[in-house]
């Protein structure tokens, strides 16, 4: 497999790109992906959204992160905010940046893509800490996320629409670093 190259991208001009890595990597059906689209838009419309992506092969698109810094009255937050209540976590909305998606093509997994990817955008961020939320169930991503730090918050958040349930995580930052494995690499 060919070097990757992992940093700041522009989620907006290759939005389209991403939302097919997410299709891949996370199983989204073209409707989904439609209406995927406009949201996220809207989310690097908020002042402060950071993007890293993963490129391969001129350029290729093989994985990517975004997150804005949470705010209380966004839908994300009013959602999870009372799973958050009820286990005295609440407090984590403030001041906190969210990592909104982090998805890698299944073929560039266990590369160490995504700590790379996590870890880039993070360290631009200002905010102490960050928060992300995950499908509730042991998996290599949940796994990833406590490798860097971040704990259960909330368990059993039901999202509108959404099959599973999902976990609320949180992190300080910086976040915890392991040695590289990948054949990732930072620019």
């Amino acid at each position: 497999m060919n070097a990757v190259a992992v940093g700041p991208l522009d989620l907006t001009a290759c939005v389209d790109d991403a939302l097919d890595v997410q299709a891949r990597a996370f199983g989204l059906s073209v409707e989904e992906q439609r209406v995927r689209r406009g949201i996220v838009l809207r989310h690097l419309a908020v002042p402060g959204a950071l993007s890293f992506g993963a490129t391969a092969d001129e350029g290729r698109l093989v994985g990517f992160v975004y997150g804005v810094p949470c705010d209380r009255n966004q839908w994300w937050s009013t959602v999870v905010e009372p799973y958050l209540m009820r286990n005295e976590h609440d407090d984590w909305l403030d001041d906190a940046f969210t990592i909104t998606e982090l998805h890698v093509l299944p073929s560039h997994q266990r590369l160490g893509l995504g700590r790379a990817l996590i870890t880039g955008l993070t360290d631009l961020v200002d905010n102490p800490r960050t928060l992300l939320s995950a499908i509730d169930t042991e998996s290599p991503a949940r796994s990833l996320y406590r490798s860097l730090g971040y704990r259960d918050l909330a368990r059993r958040v039901r999202f509108p629409s959404a099959a599973r349930p999902y976990a609320v995580m949180g992190a300080p930052l910086p976040l915890l670093r392991l040695p590289q494995t990948s054949g990732a690499t930072g620019n």
